[in-house]
Formats: C-alpha cells, sequence, structure tokens
C-alpha cells in the first residue's frame, strides 16, 4: 500500500487493531464520550485475521455495532489495496465524508481514498457538446435544467451530478449528458484525457482504499466477464457491507433487458447526430433518417403488445406502477412479432450507419448500439436458455423484455471469491437463526469463517414486541379493515411518530382510506413525494405517520423520538407469482430441495429484520416493535421467525404500549 507499511504478522495486526478500538486506545482518546463496545472490537480483530491471511469472513454485526469503522481501520492497518462496496450511496459519502477523516486523524498515518459511483452519476463532456449544438425539444424547464447543468460545467472538478442541489432526480437533461455505458466512445473520444470517468479511475488507480457501491461492482463485473476491460482497478481484497443485497444486484446486472426508453434514446441520438451534420445530405442520411423512423414505429407497436399481455393479467400484488409477467407461450406469440419487427429495423439501422463513409465515432457508436440491442431482443424472445427466466416488466413508465439468471451463486464466487485474496461480506442481517447456510448458498460461499455479533441495543428494555391476539388471515378480504383497525389502535397510543411497513401498495391504500380520517396526526405517504423529501419532512414533523413499502424496509435511519413505532402488516415473502422468484422456486424443487424451508422462509425473514431494523438506531432509542400477521403463531414455521427477532419482550394487549412508554423501565426482560 502505498505510504503505508504493512504488518507482516497476522496477530500485530490483530494486535493493534484490538488496541484501537480497547479502553484507553486511540479512538478513545480521540472521541469525547466513546464507549469501548466488544462486538465491534471483536469484528475489528476477525477482519483483520482474514485480510491478512486470506480467504472469506461472514460478520453479521447486529445494528449499533460500528462495523463501518471495525472493516475500514483493519483495511488500512493491513497494507493491501482494499475495495468496500456499499449497498447505498448514501453510505458511500458516509465512509468519505465522515469515517475516513476520523480514522486518518486517529490512526496518524497517509492513506489515499477515492469513491466511485456509477458512470450514470457523472458529466459526459462529448454528450454536452452534443446537446449544446443539438438542444434538446422540450419545454422551459427542460432548458433551465440544461443551463444549470451547462454552467456547472466549467466549475467542477468531479463532474459528480450530487453537486447540482437544484437538479431534479428524475431530469429529463441529466438522461441527455450523463456519462452512460451505452453512449461511451472510449479511448477514441476527443474528450477522453479531460472525461470526469477517465480521471476518477486514474484517482482510484493510485488508491489505497476504493470505495463503490454494488451496483457500480456488479456493473465492473459484467464488464469483466464479457471482456470489455475493467472499471474498477484492481484490488487485492474486498469488503462487501450490505452483503445481503449482493444477490439481487447481481441479479440485474447479468440479466438482458430490452427497453422502450433505451430504443427512443439510440433514436434521439441518431437525430442529434444528423442536426449536428455528421452525416452527409443524400442517400446516406435518407438511409439513415428512415431507418430511425422504423426503429420509432415498431418500437410503438412492440409497447402496445407488452402493454396488452400485462393489462391482460391480474396483478399479483406490489407497486401499481409495478408488474412483471413471465413469458412463455402465449406471452411469446404476443410479443414475439412486434419483437422481432424491431430487431429486424435496428438489423436496418446499423446497415444504415455503414453507409456513412468515413463514419464519425458517434455513427459508428449508434451502429454498435443497434447490433447488440437485436441481439438482446432476439435472445429475451428466443427464451431458449434454462439458466435464464424470462419475463415482460413495468416499472414506472417504462417497459421492458428481460431475461434473468435464475442463479448467480456462481457468477458472484468467480467474480470475487476466486479472484481475490481475501473477502469479508457483513451486514447485520446475513445469518437465519444461527445458521450462515441461506446466505452461504446464494452467494455461492464455501468454506471459510463466520461471526456472528450481537447487537449493542438492549432489547428488552429498549423495546416491546406487539402481537395482536386475533386476526384474520391474511389472504382473506377481512384482513385490510382489521389491519387499519390496528394501526388506529397503536399510533394512538404511540402519538404517531411511526413507520407503517407494508408488503404491497394494494394493502397500504386499504389502510389509508381509514386511517387518513381516524388519526390526528399529520400523515406521510410514499408515493407522493420522492423518498428524501418523505424522509426529511418524517424527521422534521412532530408526531407524524409514515405509510411505506419495501424500499423504506431498509437503508432508512431516523434516530430519536421521531421514529417511536413500526408496524409491518404481513410476513413480507416474495410472491410466489413473481416471475424470478418462481423460476428460483422451480430450480431448488428440481434439484430435490424444499424452496419453501430453505429460500422462501429465509429470505423472509431476512426481509423481516431489515423492516424491524428501523426502529432502534442509537443507545437511546425506544420503541414499539408491532407485527399484525398471525401466522407467527397459528403456522409451524413462525416459530422460526419468533426465534430470529431481536429479544424483546412480547405483548398482546394495547394497554402494555401505553404503559411502556409511561414506565420507561416497566419492561426489563424479554418474556
Amino acid at each position: 500500500m502505498p505510504g503505508v507499511p504493512a504488518l507482516p504478522e497476522p496477530d500485530q495486526l490483530r494486535a493493534a487493531v484490538s488496541a484501537l478500538f480497547g479502553p484507553g486506545g486511540p479512538l478513545d482518546r480521540a472521541l469525547p464520550g466513546y464507549e469501548v463496545r466488544p462486538s465491534q472490537q471483536s469484528m475489528a480483530t476477525a477482519v483483520a485475521g482474514v485480510l491478512i491471511e486470506g480467504g472469506t469472513l461472514l460478520a453479521e454485526a447486529g445494528t449499533g455495532t460500528g462495523k463501518t469503522l471495525a472493516y475500514l481501520a483493519p483495511a488500512i492497518l493491513s497494507g493491501r489495496r482494499t475495495l468496500v462496496s456499499t449497498g447505498t450511496r448514501n453510505l458511500q459519502d458516509q465512509i468519505i465524508q465522515k469515517d475516513l477523516p476520523l480514522l486518518a486523524r486517529v490512526l496518524g498515518r497517509p492513506f489515499r481514498a477515492t469513491c466511485m459511483k456509477g458512470r450514470a452519476n457523472y458529466l459526459c463532456l462529448h454528450r454536452l457538446e452534443q446537446v449544446r449544438h443539438a438542444p434538446p425539444r422540450r419545454g422551459s424547464v427542460d432548458r433551465v435544467h440544461f443551463a444549470l447543468v451547462d454552467d456547472w460545467s466549467a466549475r467542477t472538478a468531479t463532474g459528480d451530478r450530487a453537486e447540482i442541489e437544484d437538479l431534479p432526480d428524475a431530469s429529463a437533461v441529466w438522461n441527455d449528458v450523463s456519462a452512460t455505458t451505452e453512449h461511451c466512445l472510449g479511448s477514441a473520444c476527443e474528450q477522453f484525457d479531460a472525461c470526469f470517468v477517465t480521471r476518477m479511475r486514474q484517482r482510484a488507480a493510485e488508491s489505497d482504499l476504493v470505495i463503490v457501491n454494488h451496483h457500480l461492482l456488479c456493473a465492473d463485473w459484467s464488464v469483466r466477464a464479457h471482456s470489455f476491460g475493467e472499471v474498477v482497478p484492481e484490488c487485492e481484497v474486498a469488503v462487501v457491507d450490505e452483503a445481503h443485497q449482493l444477490e439481487d444486484v447481481a441479479t440485474q446486472y447479468f440479466g438482458v433487458s430490452v427497453s422502450h426508453h433505451r430504443l427512443t434514446d439510440l433514436v434521439r441520438d441518431v437525430e442529434r447526430a444528423m442536426s449536428a451534420g455528421a452525416v452527409p445530405v443524400g442517400r446516406p442520411m435518407a438511409a439513415l433518417g428512415a431507418a430511425a423512423a422504423r426503429v420509432v414505429e415498431t418500437a410503438e407497436g412492440l409497447v402496445a403488445a407488452v402493454e396488452s399481455v400485462l393489462t391482460s393479467r391480474p396483478r399479483a400484488g406490489g407497486a401499481p406502477s409495478e408488474e412483471r409477467v413471465r413469458l412463455g407461450p402465449d406471452t411469446q406469440d404476443a410479443v414475439g412479432e412486434a419483437g422481432l419487427a424491431v430487431a429486424a429495423a435496428l438489423d436496418d439501422l446499423e446497415a444504415a450507419t455503414a453507409l456513412v463513409k468515413a463514419a464519425p465515432d458517434d455513427i459508428s457508436s449508434i451502429g454498435s448500439r443497434a447490433a447488440r440491442l437485436s441481439a438482446d431482443t432476439r435472445f429475451v424472445l428466443a427464451a431458449s436458455d434454462p439458466a435464464f427466466v424470462y419475463y415482460l416488466e413495468r416499472r414506472g413508465r417504462t417497459l421492458y423484455l428481460k431475461a434473468t439468471p435464475v442463479d448467480v451463486s456462481g457468477i458472484v464466487r468467480e467474480m470475487l471469491y476466486d479472484r481475490l485474496r481475501a473477502t469479508v461480506l457483513t451486514s447485520a442481517t446475513l445469518a437465519v437463526g444461527d445458521s450462515f447456510d441461506y446466505t452461504r448458498g446464494r452467494l455461492g460461499i464455501t468454506g471459510g469463517s463466520q461471526l456472528r455479533l450481537p447487537s449493542e441495543f438492549d432489547y428488552a428494555r429498549q423495546s416491546i414486541l406487539y402481537l395482536p391476539p386475533s386476526m384474520p388471515d391474511p389472504r382473506t378480504p377481512a384482513f385490510g379493515p382489521r389491519v387499519a383497525d390496528e394501526v388506529i389502535e397503536i399510533l394512538a397510543r404511540t402519538e404517531g411518530r411511526a413507520f407503517v411497513l407494508f408488503t404491497s401498495y394494494a394493502m397500504l391504500r386499504v389502510v389509508q382510506e381509514r386511517v387518513i380520517v381516524a388519526l390526528p396526526y399529520p400523515l406521510l405517504v410514499q408515493g407522493e413525494a420522492p423518498r428524501t423529501v418523505l424522509l426529511d419532512q418524517f424527521r422534521s414533523t412532530p408526531n407524524a405517520v409514515l405509510l411505506a413499502t419495501s424500499s423504506f424496509w431498509q437503508g432508512v435511519d431516523v434516530v430519536g423520538e421521531a421514529l417511536s413505532c413500526v408496524v409491518i402488516d404481513k410476513l413480507p415473502f416474495a410472491s410466489p407469482g413473481d416471475p424470478v422468484v418462481q423460476a428460483r422456486i422451480e430450480a431448488i424443487a428440481e434439484q430435490g430441495g424444499d424452496p419453501f424451508g430453505t429460500y422462501q422462509v429465509p429470505l423472509a425473514i431476512l426481509n423481516l429484520l431489515q423492516g424491524i431494523g428501523r426502529l432502534l438506531r442509537h443507545r437511546t432509542d425506544r420503541g414499539v416493535l408491532a407485527i399484525l400477521d398471525p401466522r407467527l403463531r397459528t403456522m409451524g414455521y413462525g416459530r422460526r421467525f419468533l426465534e430470529a427477532l431481536p429479544p424483546s419482550p412480547v405483548t398482546d394487549d394495547l394497554a402494555d404500549i401505553e404503559r411502556f412508554f409511561q414506565r420507561p423501565s416497566a419492561y426489563g426482560s424479554a418474556t
């Protein structure tokens, strides 16, 4: 590691790390009010051992452990270049802006760190120049946004869009100027040396710590797998934080996706190149324009076919704007002809680009993109590779044809454990009961060591778990109204200050209609404002209540009395009608396994633990957990859920909730 001498012996590193976190150590001396946390100290020494000796470590670190410092400090002291992958960009920012400056001050030794985000977070200077010459034909808002970006481009040193606070997340202008892989010309680009992505990579290549997120990590794996080079520089060891999210992200990046947006984006770039004079007038321009028009026409036909299939199938829950339908013989027939017409139009577009003599790089890139899109469309429509599951999807306003790998464990193993000297995977939720078998199987982990550390929070003193004495079966129509009644009764006793988390939008709407007239507290609802706005409003609004679904079950921190209650309507089983879940159930069954016991239940338990983990985020937090699903007590598998929950005292009496807030010491031990 540049500038940092490695400690040659594992025992020396363990001792240095243990002293760092111990009483009277550097952290204790530097931080007023520092408390030695045995779990943090144990995790840090375990991480130190595997980083020096090699291998794989699975470390479940309960909430409040301080796991981020517990892996960053050993990484710095180990002398090995370390890749850190986080679940979110927020955690990346925390590491760069808060944790590493603290360790730099405490350790007193130099190290270099670079934060790398996905390409779409960075400005593309080449695309910016294109838009300057052919501005987007949109409204006045887009012109204002473009002026904002254009002005900022002359001042920024990083090109990171996070610097532009006034640019909305959904800005169409940013889509026109961001440095996406789809549009990148690579080293052929005139702006290659000045490119913000190029400069980010150069900084990372010279760093001791490279901080990425799972999306960029998997994008890098995908690029490497297709022999397109690399995005993230080579590192000796890796730490994967929030590792429970890795399977889902890897599934996304090793699939194939064709969207209406991807098609229209390609056509927009054709029009931009033609208006900028990159195509000579005459036969080449006429052919290119006709081919682009044909892509637009056939894409509209494909959209209509996909819409027809989606609207003819019953929705299986989830957000109203999100639907998935598996491609089978009937659905393939319904969209196949329209999809093949799109592929043929893309072939014509590729051929038209070849007519442009001495074609500029932009035109050559358009031809390559058209060829990839055509191949991807045909691959999804063929639905012939048993390693993939094929389906149609609506997400928001965008429609997709998708092929997703059924099992990514081999990919993760090849790209992570087989390639690196050492890997640490950590999260607050990796084990089910006392077993890591589920996580090991889903992420392809064989061998290695594992460590399960309890939360530093005193759940017996800080919380209470409310389970209603009787509830209807969640599959019956009576369940929704009863959930609403229970929510009203619970929140009357907590005075709001709650997250009410649902497994589907349908249930959220049922409850919303009833509580909005029955509760006197401010009501915030997912979908009515961006996620960050809702969280800011919740934190700043006394007695607020937030109704939300899956995206609020994890990665959300609200410290203090503002969040004093978390209510969960049902056990968060993944829908067996979801094409990916369905295919994974089938694959396990075909191998003679028990899909429900080894896949569906463990996945639901980990998701439930993430949801209830929103309640306590600090040692001074206190609050009520409420799970309204009667299957915890009526079904045999319910005991697996109960045994996995934190040791909160359990009650079925609403009056105990009032007593909990009135007398903080009323509950001293779990029951």
